[in-house]
Protein backbone atom coordinates (compact mmCIF):
# COMPACT_ATOMS: atom_id res chain seq x y z
CA UNK A 1 0.00 0.00 0.00
CA UNK A 2 2.98 2.59 0.94
CA UNK A 3 5.12 1.51 -2.37
CA UNK A 4 1.79 2.10 -4.96
CA UNK A 5 1.30 5.39 -2.71
CA UNK A 6 5.01 6.89 -3.17
CA UNK A 7 4.45 5.90 -6.93
CA UNK A 8 1.55 7.57 -7.29
CA UNK A 9 2.67 10.64 -5.75
CA UNK A 10 5.91 10.47 -8.15
CA UNK A 11 3.69 10.22 -11.22
CA UNK A 12 1.44 13.08 -10.15
CA UNK A 13 4.77 15.18 -9.41
CA UNK A 14 5.91 14.52 -12.88
CA UNK A 15 2.71 15.16 -14.70
CA UNK A 16 2.15 18.52 -12.99
CA UNK A 17 5.88 19.30 -14.00
CA UNK A 18 5.47 18.72 -17.63
CA UNK A 19 2.28 20.70 -17.98
CA UNK A 20 4.32 23.40 -15.89
CA UNK A 21 7.26 23.52 -18.74
CA UNK A 22 4.40 23.36 -21.60
CA UNK A 23 2.35 26.14 -19.96
CA UNK A 24 5.79 27.89 -19.40
CA UNK A 25 6.76 27.52 -23.34
CA UNK A 26 2.88 28.65 -24.37
CA UNK A 27 3.34 32.02 -22.09
CA UNK A 28 7.05 32.86 -22.21
CA UNK A 29 8.20 32.02 -25.21
CA UNK A 30 12.03 30.72 -25.80
CA UNK A 31 12.53 33.54 -23.00
CA UNK A 32 15.56 33.30 -20.95
CA UNK A 33 12.95 32.63 -17.61
CA UNK A 34 11.58 30.13 -19.46
CA UNK A 35 14.45 27.86 -20.03
CA UNK A 36 15.37 28.42 -16.21
CA UNK A 37 11.91 27.02 -15.58
CA UNK A 38 12.32 24.03 -17.63
CA UNK A 39 16.16 23.32 -16.47
CA UNK A 40 14.50 23.02 -12.54
CA UNK A 41 11.80 21.18 -13.68
CA UNK A 42 13.55 18.54 -15.51
CA UNK A 43 15.84 18.41 -13.06
CA UNK A 44 13.36 17.45 -10.57
CA UNK A 45 11.51 14.90 -12.68
CA UNK A 46 14.94 13.09 -12.69
CA UNK A 47 15.34 13.11 -9.23
CA UNK A 48 11.73 11.28 -9.16
CA UNK A 49 12.61 8.97 -11.29
CA UNK A 50 15.92 8.09 -9.83
CA UNK A 51 14.81 8.35 -6.41
CA UNK A 52 11.48 6.05 -7.28
CA UNK A 53 14.21 3.61 -8.82
CA UNK A 54 16.65 3.00 -6.16
CA UNK A 55 13.32 2.84 -3.47
CA UNK A 56 12.13 0.44 -5.83
CA UNK A 57 15.25 -2.00 -5.81
CA UNK A 58 15.42 -1.26 -2.52
CA UNK A 59 12.32 -3.02 -1.77
CA UNK A 60 12.70 -5.37 -4.16
CA UNK A 61 15.95 -6.32 -2.17
CA UNK A 62 14.45 -5.97 1.09
CA UNK A 63 11.33 -8.50 0.46
CA UNK A 64 14.33 -11.17 -1.07
CA UNK A 65 15.69 -11.17 2.52
CA UNK A 66 12.68 -11.07 4.23
CA UNK A 67 11.81 -14.22 2.35
CA UNK A 68 14.97 -15.71 2.76
CA UNK A 69 14.95 -15.21 6.37
CA UNK A 70 11.20 -16.59 6.73
CA UNK A 71 12.14 -19.74 5.41
CA UNK A 72 15.02 -20.36 7.36
CA UNK A 73 12.72 -19.22 10.33
CA UNK A 74 10.60 -21.95 9.23
CA UNK A 75 13.23 -25.05 8.65
CA UNK A 76 14.75 -24.14 12.02
CA UNK A 77 11.33 -24.14 14.00
CA UNK A 78 10.65 -27.44 12.37
CA UNK A 79 14.23 -28.76 12.99
CA UNK A 80 13.43 -27.75 16.50
CA UNK A 81 9.95 -28.94 16.53
CA UNK A 82 11.50 -32.56 15.48
CA UNK A 83 14.38 -32.43 18.10
CA UNK A 84 11.40 -31.70 20.44
CA UNK A 85 10.01 -34.89 19.45
CA UNK A 86 13.01 -37.07 19.15
CA UNK A 87 14.45 -35.94 22.50
CA UNK A 88 10.32 -35.99 23.79
CA UNK A 89 10.02 -33.00 25.14
CA UNK A 90 5.99 -31.99 24.72
CA UNK A 91 5.14 -29.55 22.45
CA UNK A 92 3.23 -26.58 23.58
CA UNK A 93 0.06 -26.42 20.97
CA UNK A 94 -2.18 -23.33 19.58
CA UNK A 95 -5.57 -23.86 19.84
CA UNK A 96 -6.07 -23.54 16.29
CA UNK A 97 -3.61 -25.98 15.43
CA UNK A 98 -5.74 -28.44 17.12
CA UNK A 99 -8.79 -27.18 16.07
CA UNK A 100 -7.75 -27.56 12.45
CA UNK A 101 -5.43 -31.01 13.16
CA UNK A 102 -9.14 -32.60 14.28
CA UNK A 103 -11.29 -30.61 11.74
CA UNK A 104 -13.10 -29.19 14.52
CA UNK A 105 -13.19 -31.75 16.68
CA UNK A 106 -15.31 -33.48 14.83
CA UNK A 107 -13.37 -37.40 14.67
CA UNK A 108 -14.46 -38.59 18.35
CA UNK A 109 -12.38 -41.51 19.78
CA UNK A 110 -14.05 -41.68 23.40
CA UNK A 111 -15.55 -39.92 25.85
CA UNK A 112 -15.25 -40.47 30.03
CA UNK A 113 -16.42 -38.59 33.24
CA UNK A 114 -13.95 -36.06 33.19
CA UNK A 115 -12.36 -36.25 29.52
CA UNK A 116 -13.13 -36.52 25.75
CA UNK A 117 -10.42 -37.89 23.37
CA UNK A 118 -10.70 -37.32 19.36
CA UNK A 119 -8.44 -38.28 17.08
CA UNK A 120 -6.26 -35.74 14.28
CA UNK A 121 -3.64 -35.73 11.82
CA UNK A 122 -1.11 -32.67 12.53
CA UNK A 123 0.58 -30.51 9.83
CA UNK A 124 3.77 -32.90 9.90
CA UNK A 125 1.24 -36.14 8.70
CA UNK A 126 1.23 -37.26 12.21
CA UNK A 127 -1.77 -39.25 13.49
CA UNK A 128 -2.72 -37.92 17.10
CA UNK A 129 -5.29 -38.49 19.81
CA UNK A 130 -5.91 -35.09 20.98
CA UNK A 131 -7.42 -35.43 25.02
CA UNK A 132 -9.59 -32.33 26.27
CA UNK A 133 -10.10 -32.11 29.81
CA UNK A 134 -13.69 -31.62 30.35
CA UNK A 135 -13.87 -31.75 33.99
CA UNK A 136 -14.16 -28.29 36.19
CA UNK A 137 -11.97 -25.50 36.67
CA UNK A 138 -10.07 -26.72 39.64
CA UNK A 139 -9.77 -30.40 39.33
CA UNK A 140 -9.20 -30.01 35.50
CA UNK A 141 -6.35 -28.33 36.87
CA UNK A 142 -5.34 -30.20 38.63
CA UNK A 143 -5.49 -33.46 36.26
CA UNK A 144 -4.04 -31.54 33.54
CA UNK A 145 -0.88 -30.58 35.42
CA UNK A 146 -0.77 -34.14 36.93
CA UNK A 147 -0.92 -35.89 33.80
CA UNK A 148 1.77 -33.48 31.95
CA UNK A 149 4.28 -33.61 35.18
CA UNK A 150 3.83 -37.41 35.27
CA UNK A 151 3.95 -38.50 31.71
CA UNK A 152 6.00 -35.72 30.13
CA UNK A 153 9.72 -37.40 31.08
CA UNK A 154 9.14 -40.74 31.17
CA UNK A 155 10.03 -42.87 28.16
CA UNK A 156 8.54 -46.51 27.85
CA UNK A 157 7.62 -48.76 24.75
CA UNK A 158 4.58 -49.72 27.15
CA UNK A 159 3.68 -45.59 27.87
CA UNK A 160 1.74 -43.56 25.70
CA UNK A 161 4.05 -40.81 24.37
CA UNK A 162 3.65 -37.38 24.76
CA UNK A 163 3.72 -35.08 21.88
CA UNK A 164 2.28 -31.55 23.55
CA UNK A 165 -0.56 -29.86 25.51
CA UNK A 166 -2.73 -26.83 24.89
CA UNK A 167 -3.32 -24.44 27.95
CA UNK A 168 -4.66 -21.02 26.40
CA UNK A 169 -7.01 -19.57 28.92
CA UNK A 170 -9.45 -18.74 26.26
CA UNK A 171 -10.10 -22.65 25.65
CA UNK A 172 -10.30 -26.01 27.79
CA UNK A 173 -6.68 -27.86 28.21
CA UNK A 174 -5.76 -29.96 25.82
CA UNK A 175 -3.45 -33.24 25.30
CA UNK A 176 -1.80 -34.03 22.31
CA UNK A 177 -0.27 -38.30 22.67
CA UNK A 178 0.57 -40.68 20.21
CA UNK A 179 -2.62 -42.58 18.48
CA UNK A 180 -2.79 -45.63 19.15
CA UNK A 181 -4.70 -47.80 16.34
CA UNK A 182 -6.58 -50.68 17.91
CA UNK A 183 -8.36 -48.96 21.18
CA UNK A 184 -8.58 -49.88 24.68
CA UNK A 185 -8.21 -53.59 26.21
CA UNK A 186 -11.82 -53.38 27.06
CA UNK A 187 -13.43 -53.51 23.63
CA UNK A 188 -11.05 -56.64 23.12
CA UNK A 189 -12.29 -58.69 25.96
CA UNK A 190 -15.72 -58.25 26.84
CA UNK A 191 -18.55 -58.63 25.00
CA UNK A 192 -20.19 -56.12 22.67
CA UNK A 193 -23.35 -54.78 24.83
CA UNK A 194 -26.68 -55.63 22.39
CA UNK A 195 -27.10 -52.16 23.21
CA UNK A 196 -23.78 -50.54 21.26
CA UNK A 197 -24.88 -48.78 17.97
CA UNK A 198 -21.16 -47.65 17.35
CA UNK A 199 -20.06 -49.69 13.67
CA UNK A 200 -16.97 -47.77 14.22
CA UNK A 201 -15.66 -49.14 17.58
CA UNK A 202 -12.90 -51.43 17.42
CA UNK A 203 -12.73 -54.59 19.06
CA UNK A 204 -13.63 -58.30 19.29
CA UNK A 205 -12.39 -61.13 21.65
CA UNK A 206 -8.56 -60.90 22.26
CA UNK A 207 -7.13 -64.59 21.55
CA UNK A 208 -5.86 -66.34 24.59
CA UNK A 209 -1.56 -65.49 23.32
CA UNK A 210 -2.12 -62.02 23.15
CA UNK A 211 -4.07 -61.59 26.63
CA UNK A 212 -1.28 -62.96 27.62
CA UNK A 213 1.27 -60.78 26.19
CA UNK A 214 -0.68 -57.56 27.36
CA UNK A 215 -0.44 -59.12 30.57
CA UNK A 216 3.43 -58.64 30.36
CA UNK A 217 2.98 -55.38 29.32
CA UNK A 218 1.24 -53.89 31.81
CA UNK A 219 3.32 -54.89 34.42
CA UNK A 220 6.39 -54.41 32.70
CA UNK A 221 4.95 -50.73 31.85
CA UNK A 222 3.62 -49.91 35.66
CA UNK A 223 7.43 -51.73 36.99
CA UNK A 224 9.40 -48.94 34.96
CA UNK A 225 7.08 -45.99 36.59
CA UNK A 226 7.73 -47.46 40.17
CA UNK A 227 11.09 -48.33 40.15
CA UNK A 228 13.01 -46.78 36.87
CA UNK A 229 12.09 -43.44 37.29
CA UNK A 230 14.06 -40.43 38.94
CA UNK A 231 10.69 -39.99 40.81
CA UNK A 232 8.39 -43.01 41.41
CA UNK A 233 4.90 -42.64 39.32
CA UNK A 234 1.64 -44.08 40.77
CA UNK A 235 -1.10 -44.42 38.53
CA UNK A 236 -3.54 -45.05 40.82
CA UNK A 237 -6.52 -45.54 37.89
CA UNK A 238 -5.12 -49.00 36.07
CA UNK A 239 -8.18 -50.58 34.29
CA UNK A 240 -8.68 -52.13 30.80
CA UNK A 241 -10.13 -48.79 29.32
CA UNK A 242 -6.86 -47.07 30.34
CA UNK A 243 -4.67 -49.80 28.23
CA UNK A 244 -4.50 -49.32 24.69
CA UNK A 245 -3.41 -51.68 22.34
CA UNK A 246 -1.28 -50.69 19.34
CA UNK A 247 -1.21 -52.34 15.41
CA UNK A 248 0.34 -55.27 16.48
CA UNK A 249 -1.85 -55.69 19.94
CA UNK A 250 0.93 -54.70 22.04
CA UNK A 251 -0.06 -53.06 25.21
CA UNK A 252 0.65 -49.15 25.91
CA UNK A 253 -1.03 -48.12 29.37
CA UNK A 254 -2.44 -44.90 29.13
CA UNK A 255 -4.65 -41.76 31.05
CA UNK A 256 -2.06 -40.63 33.49
CA UNK A 257 -5.05 -38.03 34.89
CA UNK A 258 -5.20 -39.39 38.61
CA UNK A 259 -0.85 -39.72 38.55
CA UNK A 260 1.14 -39.22 41.05
CA UNK A 261 4.64 -38.06 41.48
CA UNK A 262 6.60 -39.83 44.96
CA UNK A 263 9.48 -39.46 46.30
CA UNK A 264 12.18 -42.41 46.27
CA UNK A 265 12.25 -42.47 49.91
CA UNK A 266 7.94 -42.22 50.11
CA UNK A 267 6.36 -45.25 51.25
CA UNK A 268 2.64 -44.23 51.41
CA UNK A 269 1.36 -40.70 50.12
CA UNK A 270 -2.74 -39.27 51.04
CA UNK A 271 -4.82 -37.94 48.07
CA UNK A 272 -8.12 -36.63 47.96
CA UNK A 273 -8.99 -37.95 44.46
CA UNK A 274 -10.47 -41.13 43.58
CA UNK A 275 -9.41 -43.93 40.86
CA UNK A 276 -12.64 -46.18 39.12
CA UNK A 277 -14.51 -48.38 41.51
CA UNK A 278 -14.20 -51.77 41.15
CA UNK A 279 -10.44 -51.12 41.13
CA UNK A 280 -9.38 -49.58 44.10
CA UNK A 281 -7.03 -51.31 46.94
CA UNK A 282 -8.86 -51.38 50.79
CA UNK A 283 -6.27 -49.43 51.82
CA UNK A 284 -7.39 -46.70 49.42
CA UNK A 285 -10.88 -46.99 50.46
CA UNK A 286 -9.96 -46.49 53.99
CA UNK A 287 -7.55 -43.35 53.71
CA UNK A 288 -5.04 -45.28 54.88
CA UNK A 289 -2.70 -43.75 51.95
CA UNK A 290 -1.63 -45.04 48.14
CA UNK A 291 1.35 -46.43 47.19
CA UNK A 292 2.76 -48.77 44.32
CA UNK A 293 0.95 -51.96 45.65
CA UNK A 294 -2.48 -50.01 45.13
CA UNK A 295 -1.55 -49.54 41.39
CA UNK A 296 -0.77 -53.36 41.95
CA UNK A 297 -4.22 -54.31 43.23
CA UNK A 298 -5.81 -52.75 40.14
CA UNK A 299 -3.64 -54.59 38.39
CA UNK A 300 -4.96 -58.17 39.60
CA UNK A 301 -8.09 -57.13 39.19
CA UNK A 302 -7.67 -56.25 35.35
CA UNK A 303 -6.10 -59.47 35.10
CA UNK A 304 -8.91 -61.65 36.21
CA UNK A 305 -11.03 -59.91 33.68
CA UNK A 306 -9.12 -60.88 30.81
CA UNK A 307 -9.15 -64.11 32.06
CA UNK A 308 -12.75 -64.70 31.87
CA UNK A 309 -13.73 -61.95 29.54
CA UNK A 310 -15.93 -59.99 32.34
CA UNK A 311 -16.03 -57.89 34.59
CA UNK A 312 -15.23 -58.33 38.19
CA UNK A 313 -18.59 -57.09 39.69
CA UNK A 314 -21.55 -57.90 37.81
CA UNK A 315 -25.31 -57.76 38.24
CA UNK A 316 -27.18 -61.14 37.80
CA UNK A 317 -30.39 -62.51 38.62
CA UNK A 318 -31.12 -63.61 41.91
CA UNK A 319 -31.88 -67.07 42.14
CA UNK A 320 -34.28 -66.83 44.76
CA UNK A 321 -35.73 -63.63 43.65
CA UNK A 322 -35.75 -63.52 40.19
CA UNK A 323 -37.52 -60.47 39.79
CA UNK A 324 -34.52 -58.81 41.38
CA UNK A 325 -30.66 -58.63 40.66
CA UNK A 326 -27.27 -59.18 43.19
CA UNK A 327 -24.01 -58.13 42.59
CA UNK A 328 -21.82 -60.96 41.67
CA UNK A 329 -18.30 -60.86 43.02
CA UNK A 330 -16.11 -62.56 40.37
CA UNK A 331 -12.98 -62.58 42.19
CA UNK A 332 -14.43 -64.66 44.81
CA UNK A 333 -15.61 -67.22 42.37
CA UNK A 334 -12.34 -67.27 41.05
CA UNK A 335 -10.67 -68.39 44.43
CA UNK A 336 -13.27 -70.90 44.95
CA UNK A 337 -12.30 -72.41 41.65
CA UNK A 338 -8.71 -72.17 42.49
CA UNK A 339 -9.39 -74.91 45.74
CA UNK A 340 -11.61 -76.48 44.07
CA UNK A 341 -8.78 -77.34 41.01
CA UNK A 342 -11.51 -76.40 38.05
CA UNK A 343 -10.19 -73.21 37.20
CA UNK A 344 -10.72 -73.78 33.30
CA UNK A 345 -14.06 -73.42 34.51
CA UNK A 346 -13.66 -69.41 34.66
CA UNK A 347 -11.81 -68.68 31.44
CA UNK A 348 -13.67 -66.25 28.86
CA UNK A 349 -16.23 -68.80 27.07
CA UNK A 350 -15.15 -67.37 23.59
CA UNK A 351 -11.59 -68.40 23.89
CA UNK A 352 -12.79 -71.99 24.34
CA UNK A 353 -15.37 -72.07 21.28
CA UNK A 354 -13.91 -69.93 18.72
CA UNK A 355 -9.72 -69.24 19.92
CA UNK A 356 -6.49 -70.87 18.86
CA UNK A 357 -6.55 -72.80 22.69
CA UNK A 358 -5.59 -72.01 26.71
CA UNK A 359 -2.87 -73.31 27.82
CA UNK A 360 -4.02 -74.69 31.30
CA UNK A 361 -0.30 -73.72 33.02
CA UNK A 362 -0.52 -70.09 31.94
CA UNK A 363 -4.31 -69.75 33.37
CA UNK A 364 -2.67 -71.15 36.29
CA UNK A 365 0.17 -68.81 36.71
CA UNK A 366 -1.95 -65.91 35.72
CA UNK A 367 -4.64 -66.77 38.84
CA UNK A 368 -2.31 -66.98 41.15
CA UNK A 369 -0.90 -63.90 40.42
CA UNK A 370 -3.93 -62.02 40.07
CA UNK A 371 -4.97 -63.47 43.74
CA UNK A 372 -1.77 -62.16 45.16
CA UNK A 373 -2.28 -58.55 43.97
CA UNK A 374 -5.55 -58.56 44.87
CA UNK A 375 -4.12 -59.10 48.42
CA UNK A 376 -6.01 -56.74 51.16
CA UNK A 377 -2.77 -56.18 52.80
CA UNK A 378 -0.90 -54.17 50.67
CA UNK A 379 2.91 -55.46 52.08
CA UNK A 380 1.28 -59.26 50.95
CA UNK A 381 1.06 -58.08 46.90
CA UNK A 382 4.32 -58.59 44.86
CA UNK A 383 5.65 -55.58 42.85
CA UNK A 384 5.27 -55.68 39.32
CA UNK A 385 8.53 -56.45 38.77
CA UNK A 386 8.09 -59.40 40.65
CA UNK A 387 5.32 -60.04 38.64
CA UNK A 388 6.66 -59.57 35.03
CA UNK A 389 9.40 -61.85 36.34
CA UNK A 390 6.55 -64.59 36.94
CA UNK A 391 4.77 -63.89 33.81
CA UNK A 392 7.71 -64.26 31.57
CA UNK A 393 8.80 -67.71 33.30
CA UNK A 394 11.76 -66.63 35.46
CA UNK A 395 10.19 -67.80 38.71
CA UNK A 396 7.89 -69.82 39.99
CA UNK A 397 4.49 -68.75 42.11
CA UNK A 398 3.35 -69.79 44.70
CA UNK A 399 -0.50 -71.02 45.20
CA UNK A 400 -2.09 -67.66 46.95
CA UNK A 401 -3.62 -67.74 50.38
CA UNK A 402 -7.25 -67.80 51.13
CA UNK A 403 -9.23 -64.41 51.69
CA UNK A 404 -12.43 -63.64 52.59
CA UNK A 405 -12.20 -60.93 50.17
CA UNK A 406 -14.89 -58.27 51.84
CA UNK A 407 -14.12 -55.60 49.65
CA UNK A 408 -17.30 -56.83 47.55
CA UNK A 409 -19.52 -55.15 50.49
CA UNK A 410 -18.16 -51.92 49.86
CA UNK A 411 -18.33 -51.98 46.63
CA UNK A 412 -21.79 -53.10 46.28
CA UNK A 413 -23.16 -50.39 49.10
CA UNK A 414 -25.81 -48.37 48.55
CA UNK A 415 -24.71 -44.76 48.61
CA UNK A 416 -28.06 -43.42 49.83
CA UNK A 417 -27.38 -45.70 53.09
CA UNK A 418 -24.56 -44.09 55.20
CA UNK A 419 -25.50 -46.84 57.60
CA UNK A 420 -24.83 -49.76 55.37
CA UNK A 421 -21.56 -47.66 53.93
CA UNK A 422 -20.39 -47.14 57.99
CA UNK A 423 -21.38 -50.80 58.59
CA UNK A 424 -19.78 -52.32 55.80
CA UNK A 425 -16.46 -50.26 56.66
CA UNK A 426 -16.51 -51.48 59.76
CA UNK A 427 -16.55 -54.97 58.67
CA UNK A 428 -13.11 -54.65 56.19
CA UNK A 429 -11.40 -52.44 58.87
CA UNK A 430 -11.98 -56.16 61.31
CA UNK A 431 -10.61 -58.14 58.55
CA UNK A 432 -7.81 -56.51 57.72
CA UNK A 433 -6.49 -56.54 61.40
CA UNK A 434 -7.81 -59.76 62.77
CA UNK A 435 -6.50 -62.18 60.17
CA UNK A 436 -4.07 -64.29 62.23
CA UNK A 437 -3.41 -66.78 59.43
CA UNK A 438 -2.44 -64.23 57.30
CA UNK A 439 0.97 -63.11 60.02
CA UNK A 440 3.51 -65.45 59.45
CA UNK A 441 3.32 -65.12 55.49
CA UNK A 442 2.95 -61.33 55.93
CA UNK A 443 5.94 -60.86 57.87
CA UNK A 444 7.92 -63.04 55.24
CA UNK A 445 6.58 -60.47 52.26
CA UNK A 446 7.96 -61.52 48.86
CA UNK A 447 10.09 -64.55 49.92
CA UNK A 448 6.20 -66.25 50.29
CA UNK A 449 5.19 -65.04 47.04
CA UNK A 450 8.19 -66.01 44.85
CA UNK A 451 9.78 -69.25 44.70
CA UNK A 452 12.65 -69.92 42.41
CA UNK A 453 12.30 -73.60 42.17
Amino acid sequence: MEDRKVNTIAIVSVVTLIIVIIVARITMKLSRAFFLICGADVAVIFTVFSFVLIRNRYNKRRKQLESRFKSEGRELRIEYSFLRKVAGVPTKFRYNELEQATDGFQALLGKGSSATVFKGILSDGTSVAVKRIDDGAERGEREFRSEVAAIASVHHVNLVRLYGYCNAASSPRYLVYEFISNGSLDSWIFARKDNDNNSRRVGGCLPWSLRYQVAIDVAKGLGYLHHDCRARILHLDVKPENILLDENYRAVVADFGLAKLVGKDVSQVMTTLRGTRGYLAPEWLLERGVSEKTDVYSYGMVLLEMIGGRRNVMKVEDPKDKSKKKLQFFPKIVNEKLREGKLMEIVDERLMVEGEGVEESEVVRLVNVALWCIQERPRMRPSMGQVADILEGRVRVEEPPDSRMVLVDLLSEDENNPAMVLNNTARLLTSMSSHEDFSSTYSMGATTILSGR
